[in-house]
């Protein structure tokens, strides 16, 4: 049987692609266990950016509404795993589309890092008019976007598009090339040092929860810690030297 989740490695960066175009990638139980196959293969290989992209008219659906109605039991704990891996894995993760968005694939979307979609992009978050609401995919949508911004398309259904979803906050990049813009952004994180990224990456997530005296604390240790690095020492090296950095790699 083919696989409907794809995983591609070059140049350091995983790509993920979802491929189950009948559906319109909807994360059926088959589609989300081979994410799940890809992200662990993926995670394996340290690599400096994971981008989640797609074949097809569509990002994904949302919900496989075909399964939810077949009278089987109902685990939502593969779909929330994904959506915290996403939001999780030490490397950038970054959304590439290029085709509509729905209901919950607007919440994988916005698990990730860096969110990249093209002009044409359209998204809906369509659960109050088939009687459910958006609310596993509210734990990632209302930490980029704030409530009042987006509470008319979570409350009506109404379709928005992607100058609407820059503006509230819940795609960073707009662009006719996404190809381009995302290649762009790798080339970005590979200039940095690994480590650095993660940490970055770490301190986007979780330092706005903290105390300020604690934010402070924590990020003071942090800073004199990379600051007396390998990759610190090697990094103001090479600015002095006027050269590109040579960074250690992730895994020794």
């Amino acid at each position: 049987m083919d696989h409907i989740v794809d995983l591609d490695i070059s140049d350091g960066i995983a790509t993920i692609t979802l491929d189950s175009q009948a559906n319109r990638n909807a994360l059926s139980r088959r589609l989300l266990a081979e994410l799940h196959d890809a992200l662990d293969r993926a995670e394996a290989t340290d690599p400096r950016a994971i981008v989640l992209t797609h074949r097809g008219a569509a990002f994904c659906a949302g919900a496989d509404l075909k399964e939810r109605s077949d009278g089987g039991p109902i685990d939502s704990g593969p779909f929330v795993r994904a959506l915290e891996r996403l939001m999780d894995t030490a490397s950038p993760t970054i959304a590439a589309v290029n085709g509509a968005v729905r209901a919950g694939g607007i919440g994988l979307m916005a698990s990730c890092d860096l969110v990249v979609v093209d002009d044409d992009t359209t998204f809906a978050l369509t659960e109050v008019r088939i009687g459910v609401a958006p609310a596993i995919i509210s734990v990632p949508i209302l930490r980029r976007v704030p409530a009042s911004r987006i509470a008319s398309a979570m409350l009506t259904g109404e379709p928005f598009d992607a100058q609407e979803a820059r503006a509230m906050g819940l795609v960073t990049h707009v662009t006719p090339d996404v190809a381009a813009t995302v290649a762009a952004l790798c080339s970005g994180i590979r200039a940095g040092a690994p480590r650095a990224v993660a940490e970055t990456k770490r301190l986007l997530r979780d330092v706005p929860s903290l105390d300020r005296d604690i934010g402070f604390d924590e990020m003071r240790r942090l800073s004199d810690e990379l600051f007396q690095s390998p990759d610190g020492a090697e990094g103001m090296l090479a600015f002095a030297e006027k050269r590109p950095p040579r960074w250690a790699p992730t895994n020794e």
